[in-house]
């Protein structure tokens, strides 16, 4: 018998310490925690949108019956009231502190069912880790909107999709009924997964329930009023496709920021900015039917569900921040289910690694949180720093997409495995 290697044990030891339930959960509960009371106490506001926004439609709706989705349009699919609401049981001088402790209670159970996937703990340690590092790196945007809800739950469906079809597809269109971006999640595992039938009637069959409480609530054409109201918009700073507006505003080139009271965001104005605005609808349609024609591709020549999956919605949902007009620093949070995912199937279900557009995440998470919320103020008066760390991360944006969109042919050039 040989001895074991000096400081095998320590290492061994350590290890089981990193990967204990008990330690993932306190770091997990810890970086909530931390990112809650920056969401309350900041100067900047970084739950501006919450306390000022959100609670006002909230208190619209219960004192004056007026209820945004039903009564009157509204920029969010009819389910994104349900965390609004459920903020306001407090009441409003709680309002903000009820919001974050439903955002932890939610994420929560997201890291539940992800410690849950891998039954071996080690399996799942490595991208619980992530998730935490990513929350503390993208900062208190994670808890100070309604993306928080709608990304967690996008978690839980994707985590379950494969081997529980009904459940995911359940989860994600619940999910993109609070906003609308997980309904291309839905897409991809209805081109790729052998269970598409049962997961678009699933979808099909949440919709119609969220529609008919709708009806029953009194809504009518407002129900689906979130796919107008977001035509209209100018192109907003943040946003990829606005960067060299934002360089010729800085070159004082004709270019000006202002704030729309309508949309209640910082927009742009000057050459370019509308032709900008309205390509991307177009440029969108276009790269969103590209990538669903080349997951029919993948799936038409047999490749795995494990290959073709991951990479197709990290496209989707890394192409739905790059060719949009509006650029919200929430938008990077999303990166956590597709990213989580890739994590998750490469480990169990011997998907393509996803260390690249983990570490990728990371960096977009960080640069977002540089310039949101803290140095916000500095990034409308065009301070250069700033200008640049918002430069840097909307090239990562980019270069994210393109490894999406080649790790997504290397799945669909790859051998099938033998059977």
């Amino acid at each position: 018998m040989t001895d074991a290697a000096p400081g095998s044990g320590v290492r061994i030891g350590a290890r089981a310490v990193v990967t204990h339930p008990l330690t993932l959960w306190g770091a997990f509960v810890l970086v909530h925690l931390v990112l809650g009371l920056i969401c309350l106490t900041h100067p900047s506001l970084p739950m501006g949108d919450v306390t000022l926004v959100y609670a006002f439609w909230m208190r619209q709706g219960i004192e004056a019956g007026i209820w945004v989705g039903l009564d009157t349009q509204w920029v969010y699919p009819l389910f994104a009231i349900v965390p609004m609401v459920l903020s306001a049981v407090f009441g409003w001088t709680f309002y903000a502190s009820t919001w974050v402790t439903l955002a932890l209670v939610v994420d929560a159970v997201a890291f539940a069912v992800l410690l849950h996937r891998g039954r071996p703990h080690r399996s799942t340690a490595g991208a619980a880790w992530w998730w935490i590092a990513f929350l503390a790196a993208v900062g208190p945007v994670a808890l100070g909107r309604i993306d928080t809800f709608a990304t967690a739950v996008a978690i839980m469906g994707v985590l379950v999709i494969v081997g529980r079809p009904v459940l995911g597809a359940v989860l994600l269109t619940v999910g993109a009924w609070i906003k609308v971006w997980p309904a291309a999640l839905v897409a991809g595992a209805v081109i790729v997964l052998r269970s598409r039938l049962t997961v678009l009637a699933a979808a099909a069959a949440t919709t119609a329930v969220v529609l008919a409480v709708g009806f029953l609530l009194g809504g009518g054409v407002s129900l689906l009023s979130f796919i107008t109201q977001q035509t209209g918009r100018g192109l907003q700073i943040e946003s990829p496709l606005a960067t060299l507006a934002m360089w010729a505003a800085w070159a004082d080139a004709g270019t000006t920021i202002y704030y729309d009271r309508s949309i209640l965001t910082y927009q742009l104005s000057g050459p370019g900015t509308e032709f900008a605005a309205a390509l991307s609808t177009p440029l969108l349609a276009l790269a969103t039917l590209g990538l669903a024609l080349l997951g029919v591709r993948g799936v038409c020549r047999g490749r795995a569900p494990q290959h073709v999956l991951p990479p197709l919605l990290l496209a989707l949902t890394t192409a739905l921040m790059l060719f949009n007009k509006v650029g919200s620093p929430q938008f990077a949070g999303w990166l956590a289910v597709p990213v989580l995912f890739g994590l998750v199937t490469a480990r169990h279900d011997g998907g393509a690694s996803f260390r690249v557009p983990a570490i990728l995440a990371l960096f977009i998470a960080a640069l977002t949180h540089a310039v949101y919320p803290y140095d916000y103020g500095r990034l409308l008066g065009l301070d250069t720093a700033v200008l640049v760390t918002l430069t840097a991360r909307n090239a990562l944006y980019l270069v994210l997409f393109a490894w999406a969109v080649v790790a997504l042919l290397r799945a669909i050039r790859r051998e099938p495995e033998a059977a």
